[in-house]
C-alpha cells in the first residue's frame, strides 16, 4: 500500500513537472542547454540564474563523440574546471535543461563568455533514446595542454549534480575516480 502511494506521488510529481515544462515552452522562448559540470547541480545553477531550475530539467542526456576533462583554469576558483573535447570513442553524460531565453545572458556570465573563458557550442544529445539537436553547451576557448586538478568545492558540486540528477552509476564512478586521480597527482607534485 505504501509503495503504491509513493509510486503514485512520484508519477504525479513527474506529470506536474512535465506539464510545467510544456506550459513554459509555450509561454516564452526557450533553449536547450546541456550541462556536464557544476551546472548539473540545480541548486548551484539556481545561485547563478536567480530562480529554481528543477522544473527546467528534461533528463539525463548523453553526448557521444566527446570526452570530459579538466582543461580550463578558472580565474575565479583557482583550479581546473570541466571541458568537453572531441573523441570519437567516448561519451559525456550530463543534464539537459530547457531554459527560458531570458536566462541566457546570466548563463554566459557564469561561463565567462565575454572574457574568453568558454564559448557556445551546438551539439546533439540523446535523452531516453530521443534525439535533441541544436543544443547549447559550453566548451573552453583556450584549452590547457594538460588537465588541472579541481579543488574540493568544485568537485563536490559536480559530483552532487551527477548524483542528484541521476547520471548512470558507471559514469558517476568514472567521474569520481578521474577527479580522485587528478587531485592525488596534484598533491604528490605540489603538496
Amino acid at each position: 500500500m505504501v509503495d503504491s502511494l509513493k509510486s503514485q506521488q512520484i508519477q504525479q510529481l513527474q506529470t506536474s513537472e512535465n506539464l510545467d515544462l510544456e506550459l513554459c515552452r509555450q509561454s516564452e522562448p526557450m533553449f536547450y542547454y546541456f550541462a556536464y559540470g557544476s551546472c548539473m547541480c540545480p541548486v548551484d545553477l539556481k545561485r547563478t540564474l536567480g530562480e529554481p531550475t528543477h522544473n527546467y530539467v528534461v533528463g539525463v542526456a548523453r553526448l557521444s563523440g566527446y570526452k570530459l576533462g579538466f582543461y580550463y583554469r578558472s580565474p575565479h576558483r583557482g583550479c581546473g574546471c570541466l571541458d568537453i573535447v572531441k573523441d570519437p570513442n567516448s561519451y559525456v553524460e550530463g543534464v539537459l535543461y530547457c531554459l527560458p531565453m531570458r536566462l541566457s545572458d546570466r548563463l554566459d556570465i557564469r561561463e565567462d563568455v565575454s572574457h574568453g573563458g568558454y564559448q557556445h557550442e551546438l551539439i546533439t544529445v540523446t535523452v531516453d533514446h530521443k534525439i535533441y539537436a541544436n543544443v547549447r553547451t559550453y566548451s573552453v576557448v583556450n584549452k590547457l595542454a594538460r588537465e588541472l586538478a579541481p579543488n574540493d568545492w568544485y568537485s563536490n558540486v559536480v559530483l552532487r549534480g551527477a548524483s542528484t540528477c541521476g547520471l548512470t552509476e558507471k559514469y558517476f564512478w568514472q567521474l569520481f575516480y578521474h577527479i580522485y586521480r587528478l587531485q592525488s597527482y596534484h598533491q604528490r607534485q605540489y603538496g
